[in-house]
Order: C-alpha cells, then structure tokens, then sequence
C-alpha cells in the first residue's frame, strides 16, 4: 500500500547549521541498518561543551574488541545496555511507532517511557515501560498507573523549560481525544505548574502517594536549568529512585521557538554537577541519573556516563533510526515519516520495519559502548559511571571546567566574533504575518551549541522555574508586561520602544499606529515634539553618540536616563555600578542592533535594562511585501508580546518590571569567557 511507509526515505539538503547533521543520521542509520558498530571515539568540530570533552587516549590505537559488559539494573529489571527510549507520548507520535518502541525495549532488554498523554492501549501489556505522571495528568488512572515497571512524574522537560506540554487541537483526533479522555479537536495545553506541587515538601507527598498506589519505583523528569543541583537533592531527599535531567536542546513534537532557544542548560554541565553534589550530600547510592538531550550517538553517551550518568535516554535518536528526516514539522501532523503524523490512518508506519530498525540499531549502538570500555580498560559500564579522571577538556572556559570537574588541555580566551550575526528572517517573517509565536518541533539550533555566537547574549540562557520556584501558566494566569519609565511619567504596556527615523513612510505610518493602539513608544525626529513628554534623550545627543555609552549628568535634570548599545554591553555593568542609589531616578535603554528573537529583549533586561529600543529594520526584515502595514506592524507587537508572557510564565515571573530587571540570578553563562561573566556578574551553568 502506497500509505505504508517501510523505508528510509532521502535527507532533505541542510540549508543552515543543523545539530542533526548528515553524519550523525547517517551514522545512526548505519547502525540501524547493520546492527554493526559504526564509528566510536567521534571528535566533532563543534561548540558543544561535550563535544569539547574527549577521553584521555591515543585515537590511533582504537581496537574494536567486545570483551566488557554493558549490563545494568533499572527498576529491579536487567538491562543489556543502560539505555532509556525518550518519553514520546501517543498523540505526539502516531501510535505505530510508539508500539515499535515499546516492543523493542523489550526485546533488547531496555527500558521506554510512554510521554504524556494517556496510556495508548496496546502498549499496556508491555512491561518495559515507565508511565508518565504530568501535569495536565491527561489520561491518568490508577489503571494506567499500574501498567509497567515504574512511573515518571514529568516536572519540566529541556525543550521548553517552565511551561507544560502542547498538543496542537490538529492533533488531537478521535483516537487522541479517547486515550487524554479531552474534547476532540481541542489543544492540550498542559498548565505550566504541577497544581499540586510548589515545593520539594509537596514533590515528597506526590512520591510516597504512588509509591502506594502501585509498589513501583518513582523518577522525576526535570528540564536542566539553573538550581539544577538543588533540584535533584531536593528529589533525591523526597524518596524518588531516580531523575530524567534533560538538557538545552532536546527534541520535542511542538515548542515556542522563543522558549526553546533561550532557556535550560546543556545536559552535560548538569549531570555533572548534580552527580558531585549528590557525592557531597551522601545522597548518590541508590540514586539513578538519566541524561537526556541531544545524545547522538555511543561517544555522547559515554562521555554522558563517565560525567556521572548511570543510562542514558535517547529521543530523537530514535525517531531517527525509524526513518525521522528532520523536517521540524511534527506540530503540524503531516510527518513524511508517518511517525508524528495525526493518527488518522491516512499514513501508517510499518511497525514491523520500525522493531526491527530499532533492533538494530540498539545492538550495534551497545557494541560500541563495548568497543569503548575495551579501548578504556575497563572490564564493565559501572567502572565507567562518574569517572571523570579519563576525561579531559579543550577551548573551555575555566567556569565550565569548574563545573566539569575535569582536567583540561587549554583554556578558552576567546568568546565570539561580533559581525557574523544574521537575522532570522523566517522568525521575523513569522511574527509579523501571524501575531504568535512561532511553535517548532525538534531540538534547537541557536547558539551557543550550533550557530556561532556573535553576541555576548548568544552565551547567556534563562532560567526556567521548577518546585523551587513554580512557573506561572501564561495561558491561564495574567503576566504584567507594563513598564513605567520616566519616574512614573510614562506608563507602556511592554518594554520595547521603536525606532523609526530611517523607516520609509509607509513602515512609520504603520508602527505608529500599531504603537499608539499597545501603547508603545516611538522615536523618530520628525514627531519629536509630538512626543517630547517620553522622549529619554535628546534625539541629536542619541544619534551623535549612540555608538558609546551617555556621559553621565546627574544633574541634568532633563536626562531621564542612559541608552547603551547592544555592541557596548559590557558597559551596562559600569553604567549600574556608577548609579548605585540613583537607579530608581534614571532608566537605562538597550538599543538593539542586532535582534534574534524576544529572548534577547528577557536577556537585556535581565542583565539591567528597563526596556529595549528596536530599529525598524529588524521590522522590514520580515516583511516579504509592503501591503497592510498596519496589521503586520500591530501583528509583530502582539507577537513580541505573547512571548513575553511565554518568557516570564517559564521564568515564573507574573510582573516584568519588578522581578525580571536586574534579575541575574535568572541568567547562566555557557562557556562565555571569564573576564565576561566576571564583568557582568554572572554564573555558570551548573554551578552551585
């Protein structure tokens, strides 16, 4: 039947930078195909801090020999290789393939997760799996609860940090809607917070709650973000078995870019820093570590064990050996691979090609994870677990060293080249046609990991709220966005002003409409008088100097405050430093050159900032034509704001102004040069 898809299919040309390149699906395809080892010990040149982390061996005696042992124990089953399959839930995939997955892990004597979302029936005989307890608890009854070998309480997940789970209303057909027990055709949008657990005390409750309901072991599922190591003693503390940490960058079926690109922390620094301080704690027997996101292939994951993992979980690695070609459209429900496809039967995948590819892959993916203890000298995994002595570091910075706990080759003196930055038009063009926020599947590509940083901010990641401090529901709850600047003068409904005095008439016209019907500001000196009263600075003063930071006047009493340029950031830091106590008197402005998306607006103020001001050419750049200016303009304002609330909903933030400015405990470096975060006063992921 021309519906069934039973082969791989080709891989699309890679346009831009993408973190699942050609030969890391090619290899994992090999594997899948074969069963046979590939490759081991892979040296990728890349911005990954992990992929900046090599083990202390000659390369040029690699030996492919399978004398050691693989062998582990989760929830009181053997496993052949200390291997987890994601938590994909049914709805997200299309049911075909969450079979095949269920089925393999039992065949290979592994262990699945079934995701979010309900049980899907004819996986509920399958005994290697883990049922996931979420917030929405879509599906959930003590039935589902019973069916496998343990039970996932998903807290956050590394895609979209702070936020819940979404099934776009597309998805969810007439099988969806049975398995979640939700309206058809409606969203499933997950509250952001677990209702029920705002703190470890309450997390305690919920674990010794279904611990007696089922007599299974209990983990945790947390996105890596910054209070990581607290977090996981916390779960350790609250009678857990164990806890899913899943990394910046993980893949997911639909997430907000905004969210996706800008929050969590890499898996690798928090692995290693909740295994020391578990060490410290005395709190590390016993206790399992799973390390999610972005494990590509055996050399990642091995890496991932001897930072302190004890298995590993693979998501999209595994979508991959089925035949998943990267099109970054599962939100849509019309997969070519018929794997995240709506379950509406207009496609299937076979499940007998998907067993038999995961099979495959499985042995040939624990054969080198042989090759690679052999190549080690070590005689089983358990010998590799948290043995960070056979690991060394290279072009890291001396924070993330720190937080490694590893030797190093050199340090990192190096943080970016400012000019290589370019704008994401699609984004752009996005926001300005639709007003929403653009929703994607699969793992990031921003940088610092993937594109190349080009900005200080490219290094900077936010936090998401997790037990110690709840996230907020922005679908549900309000978020205030309002700004007051000017001593209270001036009252704006977001922190972004525009600036329009090198727009053609048509753009002008556009945003001030747009502005005057959000209430936003705008700066443009052929209105200047019109708009004297919120007018910070001289408009002539602006232009002259805006390479450089104001001359401070404090008592010139017709300054209202200082407008820093997004390539002089550095100087925000002295700029504070020299305001001390007159900080509530003046207000300081970021103009931004360089715009990526409505992170960097959270990011800027994070760092001091009281709002932003946005030139219109970031506005052009998404206009594909110039035909009703007005709606686009008010579309890209409604946009920005939606994502905002998105932003300080993940961050738990309800008002912007008093918990989001000056911030920085909200904000984490990776791998930016010391000298940098010393300046801006800022600590690196992972560190305690």
């Amino acid at each position: 039947m021309n519906n069934i898809v039973n082969n791989f299919m080709n891989i699309p040309l890679q346009k831009e930078p993408d973190f699942w390149s050609f030969d890391k699906i090619n290899h994992i395809r090999e594997l899948a195909d074969t069963g046979e080892p590939y490759k081991i010990f892979i040296k990728n040149n890349s911005l990954r801090i992990l992929d900046n982390v090599n083990f202390k061996m000659n390369n040029d005696k690699i030996t492919l020999n399978t004398h050691s042992n693989t062998k582990s124990y989760l929830a009181d089953m053997e496993m052949s290789v200390p291997l987890y399959l994601g938590d994909m839930s049914y709805g997200a995939l299309s049911g075909n393939p969450n079979l095949a997955i269920a089925k393999s892990a039992e065949i290979t004597k592994t262990m699945s997760g079934t995701g979010e979302g309900g049980l899907y029936k004819d996986i509920s005989s399958y005994k290697r799996i883990f049922v996931q307890w979420a917030s929405a608890r879509f599906g959930v009854t003590a039935e589902t609860l019973n069916a496998g070998s343990g039970i996932v309480i998903k807290i956050g997940q590394g895609a979209k940090p702070g936020i819940g789970g979404h099934l776009p209303a597309d998805k969810v057909t007439y099988n969806i809607s049975k398995a979640r027990k939700i309206p058809e055709n409606t969203d499933a949008i997950s509250p952001a917070p677990h209702h029920d657990i705002y703190s470890i005390e309450d997390l305690s409750q919920r674990v010794e709650a279904l611990k007696l309901l089922t007599d299974k072991p209990v983990f945790v599922k947390v996105a890596a973000t910054n209070y990581i190591p607290y977090i996981v003693t916390g779960i350790a503390r609250s009678g857990a078995d164990g806890v899913i940490i899943d990394g910046h960058g993980a893949g997911t079926g639909a997430t907000p870019l905004a969210i996706r690109d800008n929050l969590g922390i890499p898996v690798e620094l928090a692995v290693a820093s909740s295994h020391n301080i578990l060490l410290k704690e005395k709190l590390r027997k016993n206790f399992k570590i799973i390390a999610a996101g972005r494990v590509s292939n055996s050399t990642d994951a091995a890496k991932l064990y001897a930072l302190g993992a004890d298995f590993v979980s693979l998501g999209t690695s595994i979508l991959i050996a089925m035949g998943c070609i990267m099109v970054r459209k599962c939100n849509l429900g019309y997969c070519p691979a018929a794997l995240t496809n709506k379950t509406d039967n207009r496609k299937l995948f076979d499940i007998d090609f998907g067993v038999n590819n995961i099979i495959n892959f499985i042995k040939g993916f624990k054969i080198e994870i042989e090759n690679i203890l052999d190549n080690l000298n070590l005689k089983n995994i358990n010998e590799l677990i948290g043995n960070k002595d056979l690991l060394i570091g290279n072009n890291l910075s001396r924070n993330t060293l720190n937080v490694l706990d590893i030797d190093y080759k050199n340090i990192k003196n190096t943080y970016y080249k400012q000019g290589d930055f370019i704008p994401d038009k699609k984004y752009l063009n996005n926001l300005i046609n639709k007003g929403e926020p653009e929703i994607t599947g699969m793992g990031s590509n921003a940088p610092p990991d993937v594109v190349k940083p080009s900005r200080i901010i490219d290094f900077l990641m936010l936090d998401g709220s997790q037990v110690t401090r709840p996230s907020i529901d922005p679908y549900r709850e309000a978020i205030n966005l309002n700004i007051n600047m000017c001593s209270g003068k001036i009252n704006l409904s977001l922190p972004v002003i525009f600036d329009i005095s090198n727009s053609n008439d048509e753009i002008k016209n556009g945003i001030l409409f747009a502005s005057s019907l959000m209430n936003t500001l705008v700066i443009n000196d052929r209105i200047k008088n019109k708009y004297k009263n919120i007018t910070l600075l001289k408009y002539d003063t602006f232009y002259k100097y805006k390479n450089y930071i104001y001359t401070f006047d404090y008592k010139n009493k017709n300054a209202s405050g200082y407008i820093i340029n997004d390539y002089d950031l550095l100087k925000i830091a002295k700029l504070k430093n020299n305001l001390k106590n007159k900080r509530e008197r003046y207000d300081i402005l970021l103009y931004i050159n360089e715009f990526r998306n409505t992170g960097d607006i959270a990011k800027y103020m994070t760092l001091g900032a009281d709002a932003v001001i946005l030139p219109s050419k970031i506005f052009e750049y998404g206009l594909a034509n110039q035909n009703n200016i007005n709606e686009k303009a008010l579309n890209f304002i409604i946009g920005v704001k939606k994502e905002l609330s998105l932003l300080c909903g993940a961050m738990g933030i309800s008002n912007m102004q008093n918990s989001l400015t000056g911030n920085i405990e909200l904000l984490r470096s990776v791998n930016l040069d010391n000298n940098i975060s010393k300046i801006l006063n800022l600590s690196e992921a992972g560190s305690l």
